[in-house]
């Protein structure tokens, strides 16, 4: 199995609600870390999984739109606690849709909010 990864870090903004979580319920900024990684058992016609310049501009175009933002006003947490649980699966979607990795494997985004907190979202492809 050949795994790819890139990361890019970012801040954004959010508040957690449906809650008492203290400071939290307030609006703050974290210095994220996204974590892109794909795995699969194909390569392309190049020897690439992913062209890792694919890959990372996709991870710009997406980041970018999330970058300095406060999350809880975009469309894809309406309804939703903006936890890094959701905002990892809410990034893996959006980065599967922008990559076209060849054959069949998984894709993860790993979302650090800070040196020692993440979270992870995987999902299967192909």
């Amino acid at each position: 199995m050949y795994t790819v990864a890139v990361t890019r870090d970012f801040i954004a903004n959010h508040y957690l609600i449906g809650g008492d979580w203290g400071r939290e319920n307030f609006t703050h900024a974290h210095a994220y870390v996204l974590e892109l990684s794909l795995e699969s058992a194909m390569l392309d016609r190049h020897g690439y999984l992913v062209d890792i310049v694919a890959l990372e501009a996709a991870l710009e175009a997406v980041v970018g739109y999330f970058r300095d933002a406060l999350l809880n006003d975009k469309p894809e947490f309406s309804g939703l606690n903006p936890s890094i649980e959701h905002f990892s699966r809410i990034l893996c979607e959006q980065l599967l849709a922008r990559i076209a990795p060849p054959g069949s494997g998984n894709i993860q985004v790993k979302l650090w909010e800070n040196a020692t907190c993440w979270a992870a979202y995987r999902r299967a492809f192909g």
